[in-house]
């Protein structure tokens, strides 16, 4: 048996065999216009005053958030999702505002101290909103006879979160 050589047409070109097509240009070219293609930008500049300033934001929400939940709202088993939640907001609140550097340990540790630093807060809010409604104990009295053992798991879980979220 012979193997078969493709047939050439007169012009020298090899004719296509009948079920057989090509396109000019790929079909997703189509889609494709001059503004979709990203220009290379610089990059996004880094700044440890810009990381501080939005951890410290999401610091202050999440230490309301506390006061509120645990206050106003008088729950407690929730104020360890509220402390998962601030640790996670900001961590990514640093990374948003320190860019690249905020990625380093010491950013890290940064979201890790500012979340720690929102449970503290948080803690103080709910002690204050107590004496609000006529409570005497003093602090530490207050959060070991109020929420017990939830007052130390908040600050790992919040610094867990921030460290995670930080990365």
């Amino acid at each position: 048996m012979s193997a078969q050589l493709p047939r050439q047409d007169p012009d020298g070109t090899t004719a296509r065999s009948p079920g057989e097509r090509r396109l000019e240009r790929p079909p997703s070219e189509r889609y494709r216009t001059e503004e979709t293609i990203a220009p290379a930008q610089p990059p996004r500049p880094t700044s440890d005053v810009r990381a501080l300033a939005y951890g410290l934001l999401a610091t202050i929400a999440g230490a309301a958030l506390i006061t509120a939940l645990g206050g106003v709202l008088t729950l407690s088993a929730g104020l360890l999702v509220a402390a998962v939640v601030t640790g996670r907001a900001i961590g990514l609140a640093v990374v948003a505002g320190g860019g690249r550097a905020a990625r380093s340990s010491t950013g890290r540790w940064r979201a890790v101290g500012l979340s720690v630093g929102a449970i503290l807060l948080g803690q103080l809010g709910l002690w204050l909103y107590a004496r609000t409604e006529g409570g005497v104990l003093p602090l530490p009295d207050y959060l070991a006879q109020t929420f017990g053992i939830l007052v130390p798991v908040e600050f790992g879980l919040a610094a867990a979160a921030a460290w995670w979220s930080a990365r």
